[in-house]
């Protein structure tokens, strides 16, 4: 088993926020916080795997997101150049084993999901387990941007970015990658809607 000790938490909130109107995401209250807060205390509850460290990657408002208390990182890529780059920036300032990655605009994510990532991975001796959850149209489809990562995949990375790489799914493809459903009777079936628009969040809140 991973100890829980061993896994770096990244929040994933350096995206330009063009579907929200440009708006810097992470910084929409969400049931009272910033959303990219709201997500790091959620990460620093998670059950069973008492996280490491929490880390942010962030473009803008940096002084913003350092008020938070967790160290914030922007891509060392250029131009907004989408997850990978925060996977990228996140592996490069990681001290531990593992990275877990979590985007700030899906706020329901499971509390369990530490934990389930990392038995997944321990159990399958993969590189990568990536989280898959059942869409609208009753599906179960992968969830690229939740993953557990092995923190020495930086390399690897970094030659994929290189290359002109940006798609997720082609560079988890590489590795030993295990898909880990959160299908189960009592898992919250918005526990990975991401929300693109103000009002979508809005609509998650509680009452």
């Amino acid at each position: 088993m991973i100890n829980p000790h061993n896994i770096t938490a990244l929040v994933l909130a350096g995206g330009r926020g063009s579907r929200m109107g440009g708006v810097d995401k992470g910084l929409q209250n969400f049931n009272g916080l910033p959303l990219a807060l709201h997500t790091l205390m959620r990460l620093q509850m998670q059950e069973g795997a008492l996280i490491g460290e929490v880390i942010l990657n962030a473009n803008r408002n940096l002084s913003a997101y350092e008020a938070f208390g967790a160290p914030v990182w922007p891509d060392s890529l250029a131009d907004y150049a989408g997850p990978l780059a925060g996977f990228m920036t996140g592996l490069e300032h990681c001290e531990t084993p593992y990275l877990l990655t979590v985007p700030c605009d899906t706020p329901l994510f499971p509390m369990d999901l530490a934990a389930r990532l990392a038995e997944a991975l321990a159990r399958e001796d993969a590189d990568i387990a990536m989280a898959a959850a059942k869409e609208e149209d009753g599906q179960i489809r992968p969830q690229p941007v939740f993953c557990l990562l092995r923190a020495a995949l930086l390399e690897s990375l970094v030659r994929f970015t290189h290359d002109g790489g940006r798609k997720i799914d082609r560079w988890t493809a590489l590795h030993k990658t295990v898909l880990v459903p959160f299908d189960a009777p009592g898992d919250d079936p918005k526990a990975f809607f991401n929300a693109n628009t103000l009002a979508e969040l809005h609509s998650l809140e509680s009452p």
